[in-house]
């Protein structure tokens, strides 16, 4: 646990640590990873055991120690023990970066980032540490059906890892769980097994059920079915007899029902998940007093969104006296089965913008890129401003 970084004027620089100094305990526990970290420093008298000496600090409980290590997690990433049926990765084209073909199934992100993890590469000391931490956590489960859960994720121990769910569960941690469907798999009287089974716990705070994502990269892959708009319904009818239990945007959308009302989501626990996404945007425009330009300006979304974002521009342009394009982008990139605005890339925006844009400004969803600002196909906002001669913002305005 080498020390690269020491923050000026924190605990730790007053404590005269330095950078190159490596932590081999705090308070006597020794430190294997972050959430060791974070864990044990939350207190205000902190011992912490260096290579060559010890340093005691006192600080508020939560206040942070002002260091930093050589890695995020202190630790090496885990990965996926799964092969599952659905998986996306699996679906991805090659020559992207090396970064979207790593499998995380790390408990530790899923905590501190929001991930979702499977369950299947820990094990009873790793649970422990979650329960006696009271790690909230989101999890994959996709079907309480122990034998379905083996054959769709492809590990024979995927069935059994469940139980891990549960002990979580009544230690009363919360969680949130999400189901992936997969048409004549996991959905109709199995799904409707599955909520049953996940609403039984309290502490399972929201069950976010998701339509299987399917690029035209699956020749090799497990053939499954698009969900129709029958089935759609049909999902939606079952999710409603659960409490905490929330259909995908897209159930909405090919089911050509109208997307629940604000209060329906609540505090929108499956947001990330696109659920409730462009409920959240119909609730963000209402209640929007500035534009991200002073001038006319054009908006590029994905499918999925295409008429509800062109529904709510029309409100913008009465309101604030603007003019507003509205392009719907199709994913040449995966496929025209991915509708969603997350999964564009650069090289769609341009090719289909290319020579029909009226205005000087773009307006791009957040979702289409990472932390770093990369589309998926390795793009960036001046990347595209370049090929198509705007100026671009980047905007949580535009959500799904």
């Amino acid at each position: 646990m080498k020390i690269t970084v020491v923050s000026e004027n924190s605990p730790a620089y007053f404590a005269g640590i330095d950078v190159g100094d490596t932590v081999l305990a705090i308070n006597g526990h020794k430190i294997n990873d972050v959430l060791d970290y974070k864990f044990y420093v939350a207190t205000k008298k902190v011992k912490i055991t260096l290579q060559d000496r010890t340093v005691k600090i006192k600080k508020e409980v939560y206040e942070d120690l002002g260091i930093e290590f050589e890695t995020y997690l202190m630790d090496e990433k885990k990965n996926c023990h799964n092969k599952c049926i659905f998986c996306f990765i699996d679906q991805l084209p090659k020559d992207l970066r090396d970064t979207l073909y790593f499998k995380d199934d790390d408990a530790r992100l899923s905590f501190l980032q929001g991930n979702y993890i499977t369950l299947t590469n820990l094990t009873d000391s790793d649970v422990d540490r979650i329960i006696e931490m009271k790690l909230s956590v989101n999890v994959s489960v996709h079907t309480t059906n122990p034998q379905l859960r083996c054959k769709m994720m492809n590990n024979k121990f995927a069935g059994e890892k469940l139980e891990y769910l549960y002990s979580i569960a009544r230690a009363n941690i919360p969680v949130n769980c999400q189901i992936v469907l997969c048409k004549d798999w996991n959905d109709g009287a199995e799904l409707f097994n599955s909520l049953r089974d996940l609403t039984f716990y309290k502490s399972i705070e929201s069950i976010a059920v998701v339509p299987v994502g399917m690029t035209k990269f699956r020749e090799s892959l497990q053939q499954i079915e698009p969900f129709d708009k029958k089935d759609a319904e049909t999902v939606i009818e079952c999710c409603s007899k659960f409490d905490r239990v929330y259909p995908a945007d897209e159930f909405f959308l090919l089911a050509e029902k109208e997307i629940p009302k604000d209060e329906y989501y609540k505090d929108y626990p499956q947001y990330e998940n696109g659920v409730g996404m462009l409920r959240y945007l119909e609730e963000e425009v209402k209640n929007r007093d500035i534009l991200p330009f002073e001038t006319d300006f054009s908006i590029a979304t994905g499918v999925a969104a295409y008429d509800t974002v062109s529904r709510l521009s029309l409100d913008i342009q009465k309101r604030f006296g603007v003019k507003i394009t509205v392009f719907k982008i199709k994913n040449n990139f995966f496929g025209e089965r991915i509708t969603v605005a997350g999964l564009l890339t650069a090289q769609d925006i341009i090719e289909q913008l290319q020579g029909r844009l009226q205005y000087k400004n773009l307006l791009l969803p957040s979702v289409m890129f990472n932390f770093d600002g990369l589309t998926l196909d390795d793009k960036n906002k001046s990347d595209i401003e370049k090929a198509l001669n705007v100026e671009v913002k980047i905007s949580e305005f535009i959500l799904e």
